[in-house]
Parts: C-alpha cells; sequence; structure tokens
C-alpha cells in the first residue's frame, strides 16, 4: 500500500503537545528517510522543518544535494524520494529519556508508513536507535567515526549512519557524497517480487 497524500509539511498530521515542534517533512512516498535527533540538536525550531536554521543543517542538506538525494537545499529543501524527521518533535526543551518513549510511537509510524528502502540516522543517538529497532546490529557499540556513511543491512531497510554534521570534517563529507553517489547507482529497494503469483508477465514486488 502506497501513500497517496501531497502533503510535504507533517503529512502524517501528528500533533504533540508542545510549541514549537518540527514535524516530518518530505516525499511521504520516499525511498529515503532521513533520521535526526531533535530541533535543539539538528535544527528547525523556527521554521518547522528539520535540518534547517543552523551552519550544521546546511552543511547536511549540501552534502544531500551533491549525493543525489535532495534536488535544492533551502529552508524548506526541495525534495523528491527523500522524507526527513525527528526520534523528538518538540523543540521546546532537551528531551528526557521519558519524552523520547512519548515520541516513540510518533516516529515508528512514520517510519512504518513511509516504507522508505533506506534509513539514514545522523548522529549517535539516532543511529543506536535504528539500530536497536530496525537491525539486528548491538546499538550499546556504536562507533560514528567507524559507521559514518557505510552500508548497514537492517530488517527491511538498508541502513547508513551519518555523524553528526557539526563534527564533520571535509574528508567526512567527501566520504558521505561519494557513498550515496555509489548507492544511487545501485538497485537499492528493498522489495519482494510477487508477480509469480499473477497471471501473465505482470511484475508485482512489494516492501
Amino acid at each position: 500500500m502506497k501513500n497517496i497524500t501531497a502533503t510535504q509539511h507533517n503529512p502524517f498530521g501528528f500533533q504533540p503537545p508542545c510549541e514549537p515542534f518540527v514535524p516530518g517533512y518530505g516525499d511521504a512516498n520516499a525511498d529515503f528517510h532521513v533520521i535526526g535527533d531533535h530541533p535543539g540538536v539538528h535544527g528547525g525550531s523556527e521554521s518547522g522543518i528539520p535540518f534547517t536554521g543552523t551552519p550544521a543543517a546546511e552543511r547536511l542538506q549540501r552534502a544531500l544535494v551533491a549525493g543525489g538525494l535532495l534536488q535544492e537545499a533551502g529552508t524548506p529543501p526541495t525534495v523528491d524520494k527523500t522524507y526527513l524527521s525527528y526520534l523528538f518533535l518538540c523543540g521546546d526543551r532537551v528531551p528526557t529519556e521519558a519524552d523520547y518513549a512519548d515520541h516513540e510511537p510518533m516516529f515508528d509510524t512514520e517510519v512504518r508508513a513511509i516504507t522508505s528502502h533506506v534509513l539514514l540516522p545522523v548522529g549517535e543517538r539516532a543511529t543506536k536507535h535504528v539500530f536497536a529497532n530496525m537491525t539486528a546490529e548491538p546499538a550499546d557499540a556504536v562507533d560514528m567515526e567507524e559507521l559514518h556513511a557505510t552500508e548497514v543491512r537492517g530488517s527491511g531497510w538498508l541502513v547508513y549512519p551519518v555523524k553528526d554534521p557539526v563534527e564533520w570534517t571535509d574528508e567526512d563529507e567527501d566520504e558521505l557524497v561519494a557513498a550515496l553517489t555509489a548507492l544511487l547507482a545501485t538497485d537499492y529497494r528493498q522489495e519482494a517480487e510477487l508477480g509469480r503469483f499473477l497471471p501473465g508477465d505482470e511484475v508485482w514486488r512489494v516492501r
């Protein structure tokens, strides 16, 4: 089943009990889902758009453009087949463990509704969450220097962890752009071909 909404800003209508909050933004039928921590870390409290409003967020956007995941950087960025969102949406405080737990059902709903093929967790917190819930990788031994821009096989997803852009060197940026460019040249889609259950030669692929 595919989402049919054309709305890019908060396509799932989340309304957390806080103000401001930064809901997901992008293509609800995305192939790529970029996952950040919260607005206080990755920006967007003023614009309401994830990964905006800070030099580090702008640097990440530029790398995503160069790697082919965004069409243009900006506030908002121009997206095609990419979705951006956070583990914790509220921009009014630094989240506690209880806050993250409260928002986890929204994030889980979002991830599974989009059914992207590639997850790109940005920073240690997001990477640990994705490892714990969407891969068989141990979440307690995350080394972002080692994992940055490398491919990890998840449970129905490819995972490309991204070191927090506030800590990037020029080499880190180049490695991410090169990894994304190489990824786009492959058949990255995680699909099963069920055409054998249909009459004729029609191809039917599902997530």
